[in-house]
């Protein structure tokens, strides 16, 4: 069959993909990979990096790329047919990866190339991964033990596609028509066009909302209606659960403990005490005890200031707006009235001088200065969407560094969030030279009528955000995927170049790069920038409690858990809630029913990430501050030591090379304008 799946002459053919190729495509794939394998385990003579390794990364890196457009297109572009052959693929890849890892003479081959001297330093890194992640999979395992591994690495790689699908389902299920404009006042204008757009395209009258971010958010932000804010909340937040306007029909709740327990079990299996363990075997923190009492101490600087945050709140909304009492609903209302009435600044307010276009002009410029690099649209290259662009990266030499896809809007099938996903990896042998290609995926309002796509300033720092993400992936200097761009990156150092990333969306000479009036072309006035700096850090500390809110729940779920009691999610919540909380949610609220991150996303027990990350880049844009935001030669070091190294050393090592010494915690303090 001709299959584009198992064609490897560059880019994906995206129009050729279908359903029916996939699970062909991975079958054959599977079968070769095997095959090589046995060939390679069966050889009498001594292995060799070239002999060996470089074959190996080979199968894998053919596998990954025929995989990787159909992960993507489940994500951005989903229909049932899709997802049938997507899920029929899971447990065999996992079977696969299962078998590989617990492969005896596999591991004895690694371990045979480990003591031999000639290996580069990024070759000695993944050699080290290797042999590390062999004891993960299990290798040192019995049979009948090695067999439960596989059984419950199939079955998790299951349960995380279905929670997955049934957070889609349930909130693409969910739409709201209006009729009567009344209904909703103090929505801003874009957010009406956005509902009236959407009607349209359902062939229905008035105005139509949403669960889609940027639909929601409005909503919660701008309506007058307390009953539709209410209304429009309680459908988010009871999303693929028991409660709520979809109860029980997409209801992720047995497949959460369900996962939790197999978590435990699989680290049980491998000698850990719990999975909290387990994540951490890969992460940069050493232990249990250092995470929580790291976020236990982020708790204890923030709660109290969070609390005063929340009374000023509270009182605000009394005496300006003769509020009873604050609702969780109320929340984002009554503190983007506060920030106006503070600050005299809004996100709509802003969102006219960041035109899509004019944000990825200027956000191009200012990683160009900053890394020496140069970024250019390329036309006619094959896309799932007629939304999505076409970059290239390449250095001041010319030389082609690396490619992107931009998928930036919103739509029906495409899951929610914002994400950076792998292509193809870089790869560079004397058989194969390949530059590493990204998918940036994004959820902003889609353009309206003849008017572009406007973004508020938070889903600036989000592009921003993710393109960091792609920057690691792409400007990798290392030749072997295994330890490429953010491939063999501790996942709690994983956000730093992000997070980094984000801090040239708050300064004044980025900002009159990357904004421009709509219809002036002006950047933000003085006046603005400077009430917007004003505004930075309002209600950080209630932010900050969210995050760790978040953090300390997943650690705990996943280091806590208990065979005899289950996973005591909601129980567990509640006591970090206790802790951190400023505001408790009600109780039909089923926030962990839609907490992908955990559940489907790759952070179990490693939430943490962001924040520990975001020490690291506080803490690295503090020399930028010190020498120049724009400092071509501090950007270059950067490049240098942690974009351009990738997982090809220990994460610390690579972050004091660019800084000169270890991170400390004041910059990210001062930053989120919390007391140290």
């Amino acid at each position: 069959m001709d299959n584009p799946l198992l064609e490897m002459d560059g880019l994906p053919h995206f129009s050729r993909i279908h359903a029916k190729h996939v699970e062909p495509a991975i079958d054959n794939l599977l079968a070769s990979c095997r095959e090589r394998i046995a060939e390679l385990t069966s050889r009498v003579e001594i292995p060799t990096w070239e002999s060996f390794v470089e074959p190996l990364e080979e199968i894998d890196d053919r596998l990954n790329r025929a995989w990787s457009p159909v992960g993507h297109l489940n994500s951005v572009m989903n229909s049932d047919e899709l997802r049938v052959a997507y899920n029929a693929c899971l447990p065999k890849l996992s079977e696969y990866g299962t078998e590989v890892g617990q492969n005896r003479e596999l591991f004895e081959g690694y371990r045979a190339i480990a003591s031999q001297e000639h290996l580069d330093a990024a070759q000695r890194k993944l050699v080290e991964n290797a042999l590390r992640d062999f004891h993960l999979s299990g290798v040192d395992l019995p049979a009948d033990k090695q067999a439960r591994y596989k059984a419950i690495s199939q079955e998790l790689a299951k349960l995380t596609s279905r929670y997955d699908e049934n957070l889609l389902d349930a909130t693409n299920a969910w739409s709201k028509p209006i009729t009567d404009q009344a209904a909703l006042a103090g929505l801003p204008d874009s957010a009406l066009a956005l509902a009236k757009q959407t009607a349209e395209e359902r062939g229905q009258e008035g105005w139509v909302l949403t669960l889609d971010f940027p639909s929601y958010l409005p909503v919660m932000t701008y309506a007058d209606d307390r009953e539709l804010r209410h209304e429009v909340y309680q459908a988010y937040c009871t999303r693929a659960s028991d409660q709520g306007p979809h109860a029980g029909q997409w209801d992720n709740s047995q497949i959460m403990d369900r996962i939790l327990e197999l978590r435990h079990e699989l680290a049980g299996l491998l000698g850990f005490g719990n999975y909290a363990e387990r994540s951490l075997a890969t992460k940069m923190a050493r232990s249990t005890d250092e995470v929580m009492g790291f976020l236990n101490d982020l708790a204890q600087r923030s709660v109290t200031q969070a609390r005063r945050e929340l009374d000023e709140l509270a009182h605000f909304a009394r005496e300006e707006h003769g509020s009873a009492g604050l609702e969780p609903w109320d929340l984002s209302y009554y503190s983007e009235k506060l920030r106006e009435h503070r600050h005299r600044i809004t996100q709509e307010e802003l969102r006219p001088y960041f035109p899509v276009s004019r944000v990825l002009e200027g956000m191009f410029a200012v990683v160009q200065r900053l890394f020496d690099i140069q970024i250019g649209e390329v036309e006619a290259v094959e896309t799932w969407h007629p939304d999505v662009r076409f970059f290239e990266i390449r250095d001041n030499t010319g030389e082609l560094r690396g490619q992107f896809y931009l998928d930036p809007f919103a739509r029906q099938k495409k899951r929610g969030g914002a994400w950076m996903d792998v292509c193809t990896n870089r790869f560079h042998t004397s058989r194969c030279d390949q530059i590493p290609v990204a998918y940036l995926v994004c959820n902003f309002t889609p353009p309206v009528g003849e008017r572009p796509s406007l973004l508020t300033h938070d889903e600036v720092e989000t592009l921003f955000h993710e393109f960091g993400h792609g920057l690691h992936h792409m400007l990798t200097k290392v030749d072997y995927p295994a330890v490429a761009g953010i491939n063999g990156v501790p996942w709690d150092a994983v956000e730093l170049p992000s997070q980094f990333l984000e801090n040239w969306c708050w300064e004044r000479e980025p900002l009159n790069l990357i904004s421009g009036h709509v219809d002036t072309g002006e950047p933000i006035p003085e006046d603005m920038f400077r009430r917007m700096q004003a505004a930075k850090n309002f209600q950080s500390a209630m932010q900050m409690v969210r995050q760790l809110e978040f953090a300390i729940f997943d650690f705990r779920l996943h280091q806590e858990y208990d065979p005899e009691q289950g996973g005591r999610i909601y129980e567990i919540l509640e006591q970090v809630r206790d802790q951190v909380a400023v505001m408790k949610p009600p109780a039909f609220n089923r926030f962990a029913h839609g907490f992908s991150h955990i559940f489907s996303g790759g952070y179990a027990a490693g939430y943490y990430s962001y924040k520990w990350a975001e020490v690291l880049s506080a803490d690295a844009f503090s020399l930028f501050e010190e020498r120049g935001l724009l400092d071509t030669d501090t950007g270059r070091a950067f490049r240098r030591n942690i974009l351009e190294q990738g997982g090809s050393a220990e994460a610390i090592d690579l972050y004091v090379g660019f800084r000169g010494r270890e991170p400390t915690i004041d910059a990210l303090l001062r930053h989120s304008g919390i007391a140290a």
